[in-house]
């Protein structure tokens, strides 16, 4: 009988517990991923600085965030391809090759920061060399891509966002007062001034990243591909529950990762800012500042937390690269695919993450980029969301899966909201 079940069809629709679980993938990963150190590091800042002032972008954002993950999604489910295929399949090769050249270099400086990250929050766990920690926590990041099969690879990834959790317990053990949290939270107020408009655009550029554009698309290529499920533009029969599923996981997936986001912009608040401590540069800095305020067990999370998200995200930012390059150069691509099918796209991988790595034998501090790595994603992402709004309501790529009117107005509006973000940043600086 499991022979005349449908490709893509849940065999055990009476078990809605187990069916919830079974539609959570790219979209749960994309958002634990963009959690990473240099997001931590962000979300950090945010709160030792503001205080709960600027923990109400955790709500502004959500929307936002789940319409353009959504809308990324969609294009590699419907059209089989990532956004950079699409974008070399319609328009001018030049337009990605800017895009992707971009990508990859936010991307190098994202894992030189989060790998260094890892090496410094596990040397204040364990003591030893902080370079040799960086290295190693590269290396295995590669190994576990390359030779992990996909099916293994995506639970792992998936069963590793449980690790963010530990951010929720940092947040209960800094007793946060319930009623200035939830002021902040529910009642928006922003300041017009420098700093203000950069935190905004460092939160914004956290939370919505071009990088995970490109591996949300991909992975929904590689779910197609795992389940036997033909893109939705050939098979415009299973786009009722094929959309109905992305979008479940990508509301999930963003939820679970703003509510995190939440947990340690009001952790560091409620410890960090109440003590006068505002200026923190790093994601390891603030664990080990937290340490004298909240406790030895509060450090021991954040800490390791530092590392379990780094895992998470190192793989991402390596293989949103990969994706964008090997689309760019129509290269065959893919974590389901094996070493010898797909080299070239295994290569970049590896040598984005070993660039990553040497960022930190380099002049160049990657630890102290991080801040300014969220602001240039912020910056670079209207343009990228813009292009793939062009390919959304392109017939020609999504066939009569377009985006809807009502889609396509919070698509061009989250656009629109980053680009004011980051030409009130430049206003504002100069």
């Amino acid at each position: 009988m499991a022979a005349d079940i449908p490709a893509g069809v849940d065999p055990a629709p009476s078990r809605p517990a187990v069916g919830l679980l079974r539609k959570l993938g790219p979209g749960l990963v994309t958002g634990a991923a963009d959690d990473d150190p240099s997001g931590i590091a962000t979300y950090s800042q945010v709160g030792a600085a503001f205080g709960y002032s600027l923990a109400w972008t955790m709500l502004f954002s959500f929307p936002l965030m789940v319409v353009i993950q959504e809308i990324a999604a969609r294009i590699g489910s419907v059209t089989g391809a990532g956004i950079a295929q699409n974008l070399r399949r319609h328009y001018p090769h030049i337009v990605v090759r800017i895009v992707v050249g971009l990508l990859v270099i936010a991307n190098v400086i994202n894992l030189g920061a989060d790998l260094g990250a890892m090496g410094a929050a596990l040397d204040q766990l364990l003591g030893g060399p902080v370079h040799l920690y960086t290295v190693g926590f590269g290396v295995v990041c590669i190994a576990l891509e390359v030779f992990v099969a996909y099916p293994r690879y995506a639970a792992a990834l998936k069963w590793a966002t449980l690790s963010l959790f530990a951010y929720v317990a940092v947040a209960f053990a800094a007793r946060v007062p319930i009623d200035r949290a939830l002021s902040g939270t529910l009642i928006p107020t922003l300041t017009l001034d420098a700093p203000h408009a950069m935190a905004l655009v460092a939160v914004l550029g956290t939370t919505i990243s071009p990088y995970l554009f490109f591996w949300q698309s991909g992975q929904e290529v590689e779910e197609g591909h795992r389940r036997h499920v033909k893109p939705l533009c050939v098979a415009p029969d299973m786009a009722g529950p094929e959309l109905g599923r992305i979008r479940t996981d990508t509301i999930i997936g963003m939820g679970f990762s703003n509510l995190i986001a939440l947990s340690i912009i009001v952790a560091t608040a409620a410890t960090l800012h109440a003590q006068g401590i505002t200026d923190i540069q790093t994601s390891a800095q603030a664990a080990q500042a937290l340490r004298p305020i909240a406790g030895d067990f509060a450090f021991a999370l954040f800490a390791s937390g530092i590392i379990a998200t780094g895992m998470l995200a190192v793989p991402v930012l390596a293989g949103s690269a990969a994706y964008g390059v090997g689309e760019m150069f129509g290269w065959t691509t893919g974590l389901a695919r094996g070493l010898k099918e797909a080299r070239a796209f295994y290569a970049v991988i590896a040598l984005t993450t070993l660039a990553g790595v040497a960022l930190n034998f380099t002049p160049i501090d990657p630890i102290k980029a991080l801040y300014w790595s969220a602001v240039v994603n912020g910056v670079l992402a209207a343009p990228l969301m813009a292009a793939m709004m062009l390919i959304a309501t392109n017939k020609r790529a999504m066939g009569r899966l377009t985006l809807s009117l009502p889609m396509m107005i919070a698509g061009w509006l989250a656009t629109a909201v980053m680009a004011a973000a980051s030409i009130s940043f430049f206003v504002l600086s100069v």
